[in-house]
């Protein structure tokens, strides 16, 4: 992305959805806040509660014309109707999920921290990459992709990217220029506030 271009932003539903408030939780932001794409990230696996919950965000999502992707699961991204699917293992699933949902869907690709990861993704047909966390967070092995994994692949690579995971002002002021897209989630629905943690973070982003 070019230096004047401001990263647009990813929203991520939290694990764990309460669906009596959520939709209007989301509805306040995305009034709020322009938001490119949300991602339903669930971490339960309870198909039925799935569905739910993938109605509730896409009903909410396609009022204010956002595109809405669902992590891994390809066939319920079909069966419901949604813009498309984030695959959480790198490069392995992208060529089959391009397949199954066609050329005209969207199909992402988180790769961690590696670099080799993402050029494959990229290669084999994914949207965009993701790579994270790039700040602390309770997830994974407590290893992180660094801002010069994101500088490198702005100058290098043409497939849009993602930073993601343990975000704060600081690291967005420093990703601004380097990413073109940021994966905000628990960092605003664990605020009291979602609306103004999220603007919070968009001000740091425009520096």
């Amino acid at each position: 992305m070019s230096d004047t271009e401001q990263p647009q932003l990813y929203l991520i539903t939290p694990p764990e959805l309460e669906l009596s408030h959520f939709p209007t939780d989301l509805s306040r932001v995305l009034d709020a806040v322009e938001v490119a794409c949300i991602r339903l990230s669930l971490a339960s696996r309870d198909e039925d509660l799935i569905l739910r919950a993938a109605d509730c965000v896409r009903e909410v999502a396609h009022r204010f014309d956002v595109a809405l992707v669902i992590d891994t699961h390809v066939v319920l991204a079909q069966r419901l109707g949604l813009d498309g699917v984030h695959l959480t293992d790198g490069a392995r699933s992208v060529r089959m999920a391009r397949k199954e949902l066609g050329p005209d869907a969207i199909v992402g690709a988180f790769c961690q921290q590696s670099r080799h990861e993402g050029i494959t993704a990229g290669e084999v047909g994914a949207d965009y990459v993701s790579f994270g966390p790039v700040g602390d967070t309770t997830l994974g092995d407590g290893s992180k992709a660094e801002i010069d994994l994101f500088t490198w692949w702005s100058e290098m690579i043409e497939v849009p990217v993602v930073a993601e995971g343990g975000l704060t002002e600081d690291l967005l002021r420093r990703l601004a220029p380097v990413t073109d897209f940021v994966g905000i989630g628990e960092e605003i629905w664990r605020k009291d506030n979602p609306v103004e943690a999220l603007q919070a973070l968009t001000r740091a982003l425009a520096g």
